[in-house]
């Protein structure tokens, strides 16, 4: 496998580890969010129209900059009724298969994401809510989660070519562990 096949994946993998334990902590920023929004509503009768809202933006952040890390960690749900039982060079030959249908459907998200997210900003889009907050940041957030999956998607392909081809490319975690 060239040289350059392993950087690729060793940086994508850098890249989406550390997004992915930033991210892991969204679950608490949102869960604050909500505590709040129980305490003022319930203690305070004082109920504000941004907190639902926000809570969902949250979590749409957490499941779209974590997606990438779910991927590289292959923590996604699977069917599995004979891959186990396939020796690992078949494996790997139906897993970039099926990472070539993984990359067109993303690109064609992200395509999606991009122009969605540069009509946000030129036109100023804001939410259809009483709150109205613009669409913008969660745009640009929604793309670039989009993006770290196609660049994992790719990184995939590569380590499973690599499998294949019988070099493998492991995991910097992997490495880690080995040692």
């Amino acid at each position: 496998m060239p040289k350059v096949f392993k950087l690729y994946v060793k940086y994508v993998d850098a890249i989406n580890r550390t997004v992915g334990r930033i991210t892991m902590y969204l679950i608490f920023v949102m869960m604050g969010i909500l505590i709040f929004s129980a305490i003022s509503r319930s203690v305070f009768n004082a109920p504000y129209i941004w907190v639902i809202e926000m809570a969902q933006f949250t979590m749409a952040t957490y499941y779209l900059l974590g997606g990438a890390y779910t991927l590289q960690n292959d923590a996604h749900v699977r069917m599995d009724l004979l891959y186990e039982r396939w020796p690992v060079k078949k494996r790997a030959f139906v897993d970039s298969i099926t990472a070539f249908c993984l990359i067109f459907y993303l690109g064609v998200l992200f395509y999606g994401g991009w122009s969605s997210t540069e009509y946000a900003l030129q036109y100023g889009q804001k939410n259809y809510s009483s709150w109205a907050p613009p669409m913008a940041p969660i745009k640009i957030i929604m793309t670039t989660g989009i993006f770290l999956m196609l660049l994992q998607a790719f990184a995939i392909l590569f380590r499973d070519i690599a499998t294949f081809l019988g070099k493998s490319i492991k995991l910097e975690t992997e490495i880690e562990t080995a040692s």
